[in-house]
């Protein structure tokens, strides 16, 4: 080119950032720099989105500098695109100084730093950020649903969902899947019932992310007539949707349906995916489909190779060793192409457990307490197999060993829906408002239970 002057560089360093081209977009800014033609606000939201892609953090503080010297900081544009990119590096104080610096930053800067609090963590400071926006719009409150949703706080996300709808926000199709999720988090079916009711009211049709969040909710709520009803009524399917019913029918212990939905997606001309088979290798594991399991893993092996992850391999010994194959679960484990991490020998010992094998427990507990010797699942996991088999010296011991290492059990839950509130119990919880009551129903339950097996021996 010739002459170049501010617009043209500026589009051309917008098809190279859209091409993915981005170490040529950052090359190309440097040539214009040396070139003596001035970058505009439009450039540097350009190229930010280049250094960004890179998660190069040294190419945008370089970039926030140049900004800075040419006395664009304070634009709300370039604001913007430095927000959006420290906030996706993690660099949440200088994402805040931005904000600070930018003349009347406006919903879209907000959004920017909302969203990189929350990737970070740090709900209750989004949450604030979010309350003292001057405006909030449709994205804004999909930023901290999503971003609530992905950090777990399935709950917050829930409520923040009815607040947007009561200020009278308008849900759009990018809302619903968030929500979904959330709900199917917590296993609130009635809830997720309303927040369909809600997505046909105010979109009338569905698009196919709403749809396939539909059939993952209500298969992982356990209503899964509800999941397979969603999947029929959906007018365009992908991997995705095929891949939410498979895993449906997996997580319900319908084996034989997950490999008859398999067969019908290939029919459709769809190939699988590493999910689409992580979904049918669980769905065989836990309707007792070995052979079936194992055939579907060495087809993917020689026709599909590239989707094998260490999760599949780590399935295969989970399979073979709960049917209680246990020297082919220990050939596989050595021909594996890679070196087997702590989860692959904790799914050995799960099968160990199931089928009472003590002596090939402790062997392969060996071997994870020399991976990770705080890991406090494999303790249990053998504690388990010596309770099994009725070793309750053995049981003590490794109960004894746990307590002297001060290594620390996570805590197992629990929860029920009544009247769309999902209610949460841990062992020995009596943070319930409600549990003395429930503790003094489990034991009428109880006692009940003594005197119908009483009468039964008599």
């Amino acid at each position: 080119m010739p002459h170049r002057d501010v617009v043209s560089a500026t589009a051309a360093i917008g098809a190279l950032t859209r091409r993915g081209r981005h170490r040529d977009a950052l090359a190309l800014f440097s040539q214009v720099l040396a070139d003596g033609v001035a970058p505009n606000e439009f450039t540097f939201g350009t190229v930010l989105r280049s250094a960004t892609a890179l998660r190069a953090p040294r190419a945008g503080v370089q970039l926030h500098a140049c900004a800075a010297k040419l006395g664009l900081c304070s634009n709300v544009f370039v604001g913007s695109a430095l927000l959006d990119h420290y906030a996706k590096m993690g660099a949440m104080r200088e994402a805040h100084g931005v904000l600070d610096d930018t003349r009347e930053p406006n919903v879209v800067s907000y959004t920017a730093l909302i969203a990189g609090l929350l990737k970070n963590g740090m709900f209750d400071e989004a949450d604030r950020l979010f309350r003292r926006m001057p405006e909030r719009n449709v994205v804004s409150w999909n930023a901290m649903i999503g971003g609530c949703s992905q950090a777990g706080l399935s709950e917050e996300a829930v409520n923040l969902f009815l607040e947007m709808c009561r200020e009278g926000v308008t849900p759009n199709e990018s809302t619903f899947p968030c929500v979904l999720t959330s709900v199917a988090n917590a296993g609130a079916l009635g809830v997720g019932r309303s927040v369909h009711a809600s997505a046909i009211k105010f979109l009338g049709k569905l698009d196919v992310y709403i749809g396939n969040s539909l059939v993952s909710f209500y298969a992982r709520c356990g209503s899964l007539e509800d999941s397979v009803l969603a999947f029929k009524k959906m007018n365009r399917k992908n991997v995705v949707s095929w891949n939410a019913l498979i895993c449906g029918y997996a997580q319900n212990g319908k084996g034989e349906e997950a490999l008859d939905a398999y067969r019908m997606m290939r029919a459709t001309g769809l190939k699988p995916d590493n999910v689409t088979l992580l979904g049918l290798l669980f769905g065989c594991n836990h309707a007792g489909l070995v052979d079936e399991g194992y055939a579907l893993f060495k087809t993917t092996e020689m026709e599909q190779p590239g989707i094998l992850k260490p999760e599949h391999y780590a399935c295969v010994v989970d399979l073979l060793s709960r049917a209680k194959r246990f020297d082919n679960a220990k050939r596989f484990l050595e021909e594996l192409p890679f070196e087997p991490g702590i989860g692959f020998w904790k799914a050995l010992v799960g099968g160990c457990q199931i089928h009472w094998n003590r002596e090939l427990a402790e062997s392969v507990a060996k071997r994870i307490h020399a991976l990770d010797p705080k890991d406090t699942s494999s303790y249990i996991l053998l504690s388990n197999v010596y309770s099994a088999s009725g070793s309750w010296q053995s049981v003590s011991m490794i109960r004894r060993e746990i307590k002297e290492k001060g290594l620390k059990r996570i805590t197992g839950c629990s929860w029920i829906e009544v009247h769309d509130k999902v209610h949460v119990f841990s062992n020995g919880d009596y943070r319930h408002h409600q549990s003395d009551e429930i503790y003094s129903m489990l034991e009428v339950c109880f006692y009940s239970m003594e005197d119908e097996h009483e009468n039964s021996v008599v």
